[in-house]
C-alpha cells in the first residue's frame, strides 16, 4: 500500500487552549483514494485540513505529503498538491477567464499550456459560455465549480477539498460530483470534507471520522459497520458515535 498522504502524531495547540484542537493523529491515505475526513462543528477537521494544506503549523507530530515532508518540503509540497477552501476564493470583479489565468501564474503556467488547460476545465465544467462574465454576476453554483478550477489548474496528484459542494445547486453538484470521480480514476488523490453524509458515503473510497481532536473510526463504509457492529447508514452511525448534541 503506497500513501499518498502520512500523518503520524499529529497534535495542534492554540494559544490560549488546554485542549488539543488536533490530539495525536495518526492515518494514512492511501494513493488514489477518495478519503472523507468528517466530523461535528469544532471536531478538528478544519485544523487538520489547514495543516495539510501548510496554512497551520503543528505544535507536534510529522506528515509526510507525496514523499515530502511537510515541516522541510513544503514548496515542493505546493507543487503536488491542489486546493479547493469552502471559502469562494476568487476575484469578483474579474472574469472567469481571467480567474483562472491570474491563479495559472500563480501555479507557474504560461502560454499556450494555461490557455490550453483553461479552455479544457471550461468545457469540462460548463463555464464556455459565461467565461467572459464578471464573477460578480455569477450564480454559487457556478462560483463553486469554478473555485474548483481553480485548484485542478496545475493537473495536482493531491487535492484537498473543503465542502466543494455546499451551497449549490442540484446540477452543479452533480457536475462536481461526475468530475470528481473522473478525477480520481486518472489518479488523483481525493481528501474530502463535508457535512453531507450521504454524498460523503457515495463519493468516498475510505472515511474517517474525527470528533474532539482524535480519529475515533476510519476505513470503508463495510469496516466501519463491522467495527461498530452496525448496518445503518453513515448518518445514523455518525451520531451513534459523536452523539445528537446541536455542536456551535
Amino acid at each position: 500500500m503506497k500513501l499518498a498522504i502520512d500523518i503520524q502524531n499529529l497534535t495542534k495547540y492554540y494559544r490560549g487552549y488546554d485542549k488539543p484542537a488536533v490530539d495525536r493523529v495518526s492515518v494514512g491515505i492511501e494513493e488514489g483514494s477518495i478519503f472523507g475526513l468528517l466530523g461535528p462543528n469544532g471536531a478538528g477537521k478544519t485544523t487538520l485540513i489547514r495543516i495539510l494544506c501548510g496554512l497551520l503549523p503543528p505544535t507536534t507530530g510529522e506528515v509526510t505529503i507525496g514523499g515530502f515532508s511537510l515541516k522541510h518540503d513544503l514548496p515542493e509540497i505546493r507543487k503536488i498538491i491542489g486546493v479547493v477552501p469552502q471559502e469562494i476564493a476568487l476575484y469578483p470583479s474579474l472574469t472567469a477567464r481571467e480567474n483562472l489565468m491570474v491563479f495559472g501564474g500563480i501555479c507557474g503556467l504560461k502560454g499556450d499550456n494555461l490557455r490550453n488547460r483553461i479552455d479544457q476545465l471550461l468545457k469540462i465544467f460548463g463555464l464556455e459560455k459565461s467565461q467572459g462574465m464578471q464573477i460578480s454576476r455569477y450564480s454559487g453554483g457556478m462560483k463553486r465549480r469554478l473555485n474548483l478550477m481553480v485548484g485542478l489548474l496545475h493537473n495536482p496528484r493531491i487535492l484537498i477539498l473543503d465542502e466543494p459542494t455546499v451551497g449549490v445547486d442540484v446540477q452543479s453538484k452533480n457536475v462536481i460530483i461526475e468530475n470528481l470521480f473522473a478525477i480520481n480514476h486518472a489518479g488523483t488523490t481525493i481528501v474530502y470534507t463535508s457535512h453531507y453524509l450521504e454524498e460523503a458515503e457515495t463519493l468516498c473510497s475510505c472515511l474517517a471520522i474525527i470528533d474532539e481532536g482524535c480519529i475515533i473510526t476510519r476505513g470503508s463504509m463495510d469496516d466501519i459497520r463491522k467495527e461498530n457492529n452496525s448496518d445503518a447508514r453513515l448518518e445514523d452511525l455518525f451520531l451513534e458515535l459523536t452523539g445528537k448534541n446541536v455542536r456551535d
